[in-house]
């Protein structure tokens, strides 16, 4: 783990967590400098999430094609260094969704890239505690998109912080396209498509877990956290920062947590079967009795930023079925699943949160993280039907 490349990959996967993230803590301002609403986020947010899901399909093609030295530079360099700057320079609310939008095809191939190598150059046993490692490391972009960058805003602006911003995501891509060390090519490549994986039928029962495991904890991170905050217990910027630093933290910590759980306890599916169930019952508990504490509210989103944290742990589960040839494809298929499916939560949960307003704000956000822990109920009563395969 300690290769340059890797080390510069999980960089860039710090750039990732963080434009995954930050909008929450900028709500305020923006919605003063430019008249963005909670909804407008939240589609934002949505969209970014959406298109870096579509983007894993070219990815994949791309990793077992050609390698993760061009697709992550490229794509590094003109979707995050060009979205930031993008960004920097909205005047609109659709020039903020149209920036995150650039974003998203800039920060999805870096942490696809990292786990193309990790599968690829090393042991498949070693797999969930190298790819935690990374996720783990690379959220503390998360922790950054929280005070830090609610600092950031009220010492030098937001458009000063996304300038900035570009000019690192750029020199990142042009370090990458240097120093990546390609693994060495597989035979027959060529040959196969994910179409192929998606005949797999030991895959269906984990695909659902994995399209909604971390929409729970990146959904509120990345967009509700700062308008609940801001609404119901009115937090000011640095606030919201704040409460945003401790969910981050325990993100971090719940992934590092997850990563070699599955060599402690012989089994990958039962320690995400378990954990997820504390996280959905965490959302529940949110939605009933969130509204009566703010301390409580933040603790409670902590715990699902805790344990909806099984990211690489499915992955790893997935990975246990994939053929060498699809290595590349297999592991962008499902992080399609697992970020796809946080965009079209982010997508569809502003509209509904606007058409539940109408009745009091505070209700509006219960039933949405109601939702949250009940959809994550039914995609785990499916997974308990899932199949194991030792590797």
């Amino acid at each position: 783990m300690l290769r340059p490349d890797l080390l510069l990959l999980c960089f860039g996967y710090v750039l990732s967590q963080f434009f995954r993230a930050f909008l929450a803590v900028l709500s305020p301002v923006l919605s003063e400098d430019l008249g963005t609403t909670p909804e407008d986020l939240a589609f934002a947010s949505g969209i970014w999430f959406l298109v870096f899901a579509a983007m894993q399909i070219p990815v994949g093609e791309a990793l077992d094609r050609i390698g993760p030295r061009r697709t992550a530079a490229a794509l590094l360099l003109i979707g995050g260094g060009g979205g930031a700057l993008l960004f920097a320079f909205a005047q609109s609310p659709t020039h903020v969704t149209l920036a995150m939008a650039l974003i998203g095809v800039g920060c999805s191939p870096v942490l696809m890239a990292s786990y193309y190598i990790f599968a690829r150059s090393f042991p498949a046993a070693q797999f969930a505690t190298l790819a935690a490692l990374m996720l783990g490391v690379g959220t503390t972009g998360n922790l950054i998109a929280s005070y830090p960058m609610a600092l950031a805003a009220e010492t030098i602006g937001w458009r000063g912080s996304l300038v900035g911003l570009a000019i690192l995501s750029s020199l990142t891509a042009i370090g990458l396209g240097i120093i990546i060390r390609d693994p060495p090519k597989v035979d027959h490549a060529q040959k196969g498509s994910v179409l192929d994986l998606l005949r797999m039928p030991a895959l269906w029962l984990i695909f659902p877990m994995m399209l909604v495991n971390y929409f729970p904890a990146a959904g509120i991170r990345g967009a509700w956290i700062g308008p609940y905050l801001q609404d119901v217990f009115e937090m000011d910027t640095t606030g919201i920062g704040k409460a945003s630093l401790v969910m981050g933290i325990a993100m971090i910590v719940g992934t590092l947590i997850y990563g070699p759980m599955d060599r402690v306890f012989g089994t990958r599916k039962w320690v995400v079967f378990i954990g997820n169930t504390a996280g959905a019952t965490a959302c529940v508990l949110l939605a009933m009795f969130g509204q009566s504490s703010a301390a409580l509210s933040i603790a409670l989103m902590a715990a699902i930023g805790f344990f909806c944290a099984s990211f690489p742990l499915i992955l790893a589960h997935g990975r246990s079925f994939f053929p060498e040839h699809l290595m590349g494809r297999g592991v962008t298929l499902m992080n399609l699943f697992g970020i796809g499916g946080v965009g079209l939560m982010q997508v569809t949960s502003g509209p509904v949160f606007a058409s539940l307003a109408d009745t009091g704000r505070a209700d509006a956000y219960s039933t949405l993280f109601l939702a949250f822990g009940l959809i994550v109920f039914v995609a785990l009563a499916l997974y308990f039907f899932s199949r194991e395969q030792k590797n």
